[in-house]
């Protein structure tokens, strides 16, 4: 059984800390036993509260984190303060160090005396100094010599717009409001920079020691100019001319301006293979890349090209039918823009490049993404190198590499994948039409598979392919008809004669080189396009 406890009034229990009064009230006799401090005007029968800044004397109202004290603040501030002293410190150290230098006083004055006065004699002296090209003066502006009053840039081809009603339009705007915020995203985030690997900063940084060589190596030994152009975006565009005319090498009259690939930079790009040919030559880095101020987007890539164009025709002095385009893998686009913008220039030669910028896209992204990578290179990314290369009138070489690993879609050895194929066909078929039917294409493709030089002359001699022959009924058509593509030619022509011409053009438009996509043209593989 239990024990019974006993009933009435009970006295009063003991607890360990705390009294009772005689009306059953209690207060504590260890205040550091409740979990706020004491403040003044606390009475001990008040409510639990959360103790408010101006009672503790903590910094800015975290008393309860206790994250940020007095303690910790003033510790800090002593750490900055030391490490600004030291910064100041090797500034004034650096500055008087340069001052006291005689060879940077001399360099400081030719460099004052370029922005001021600007002579070939005081710029032939400051680029014996390897400095900031931020600091280098401007050689050349877009608008000395342009008459167009829009800095906002070129014009570039654009899609052909789909015809909607009002209300459909506005509709199907909301809709694609979301896709078109994404597309931007990618394409200003990793896209361009897929696109464009040499403009990131890190992978400059270490190619950095390679490019002050190669730019060393053209101005002592290939007596280079370095020069500053303004594009009418605000960009520095940073190039490099080497003058062959009046030397002893027949091409020397001629002007060959280089577009670089995505990673590629005129200090060890292909500028070499027509400048070891004889050529004079003119370089150029992408927006972004070295020397080159911006972001390599095509907007920005036909403004600096414009900018260099102008440059070598009204500064350096070249006449439109004195240069020549050329341009390796992504230069293509820039190469036929300036084709395309200036006709009269005399030939173009496209190096491993490509037709459209989607199926490459699309070969390196997810299947899922397919929508998204296209409205992406679409909208902000579109290098449609066939369609301008469709625009221009005059002489054009192909180069194809057997074994090109970019510019396939599928793997290197399946050399029917390379778009440069693409850009053959649709370069012959707007020229061409008449002799590039179904049948005329068949044929090329024949021709195109072909994997080695024998291979190619076998199936020109399955075809009985007559050169002479082919020349004459070009030759013939021309002067009756005018130079002006695209040509009827082969439009009352039996089977065998559309075959023969088909064959015959698509030799002299494309030259194949059996190597790797990045191996340097050599400079006795680089010739002019062939002429009628």
């Amino acid at each position: 059984m239990g024990t019974r406890l006993p009933r009435g009034p009970q006295p009063p229990v003991s607890l360990p800390g705390i009294r009772t009064t005689s009306r059953g009230a209690w207060r504590s006799t260890r205040t550091a036993s409740w979990p706020w401090p004491r403040c003044s005007g606390l009475s001990p029968t008040t409510p639990p509260r959360w103790p408010s800044s101006t009672c503790t004397g903590k910094v800015g109202g975290t008393a309860g984190a206790g994250y940020l004290t007095m303690s910790k603040v003033v510790p800090f501030s002593h750490y900055a303060a030391t490490m600004l002293f030291l910064l100041a410190g090797v500034a004034c150290l650096r500055g008087i160090g340069r001052w006291t230098n005689p060879q940077y006083i001399q360099f400081i004055t030719i460099l004052e005396d370029s922005h001021r006065i600007g002579t070939p004699e005081i710029k032939k002296k400051l680029a014996s100094y390897n400095f900031d090209f931020r600091s280098w003066p401007v050689d050349f502006r877009w608008d000395e010599v342009s008459s167009r009053s829009d800095s906002r840039g070129i014009s570039l081809l654009q899609p052909p717009p789909k015809h909607r009603s009002t209300a459909n339009g506005f509709l199907n705007a909301v809709k694609k409001l979301p896709c078109q915020i994404a597309s931007y995203i990618v394409a200003h985030t990793f896209g361009r920079r897929m696109l464009y690997p040499g403009s990131v900063y890190l992978l400059q940084k270490a190619l950095m020691p390679m490019l002050l060589q190669g730019q060393a190596r053209l101005v002592e030994e290939c007596g280079g100019k370095r020069a500053k152009l303004l594009a009418c975006d605000g960009n520095e565009i940073d190039t490099m001319f080497m003058d062959r005319r009046g030397t002893s090498e027949p091409q020397g009259a001629k002007l060959v301006i280089c577009c670089e690939g995505n990673a590629g930079f005129y200090e060890v790009g292909c500028l070499s293979t027509p400048l070891d040919a004889g050529y004079s030559v003119l370089g150029w880095n992408h927006p972004g890349f070295a020397g080159s101020t911006g972001i390599p987007l095509p907007q920005a890539e036909a403004n600096a090209m414009d900018a260099v164009v102008q440059f070598a025709i009204h500064r350096l002095g070249f006449q439109p039918d004195d240069i020549v385009l050329y341009a390796w893998s992504i230069g293509g686009f820039t190469a036929t823009w300036a084709a395309m913008t200036y006709p009269e220039i005399s030939a173009l030669v496209l190096d491993a490049s490509f037709d459209d910028l989607v199926p490459l896209a699309l070969k390196v992204m997810p299947e899922s993404w397919r929508g998204l990578v296209t409205r992406t290179v679409r909208q902000h990314l579109n290098l449609n190198n066939g369609e301008q290369l469709c625009r221009y009138q005059g002489p054009v070489l192909l180069v194809r590499r057997t074994k090109d690993e970019i510019i396939t879609t599928t793997v290197p050895e399946d050399i029917m994948s390379n778009r440069g194929n693409d850009l053959l066909l649709k370069l012959l078929q707007h020229r061409y039409p008449k002799v590039m039917g179904e049948e005329g294409v068949r044929m090329v493709r024949e021709w195109l598979e072909a994997s080695s030089p024998m291979e190619e002359v076998a199936v020109c001699s399955r075809y009985e392919v007559e050169d002479d022959w082919c020349m004459s009924v070009l030759r013939s058509y021309r002067d009756q008809h005018g130079p002006d593509f695209p040509w009827s030619v082969g439009d009352d022509m039996m089977p065998e004669g559309r075959r023969q011409l088909a064959l015959f053009l698509a030799r002299k438009h494309l030259q194949n080189f059996e190597a790797t996509h990045c191996t340097p043209l050599p400079h006795h593989n680089f010739r002019l396009p062939w002429r009628l």
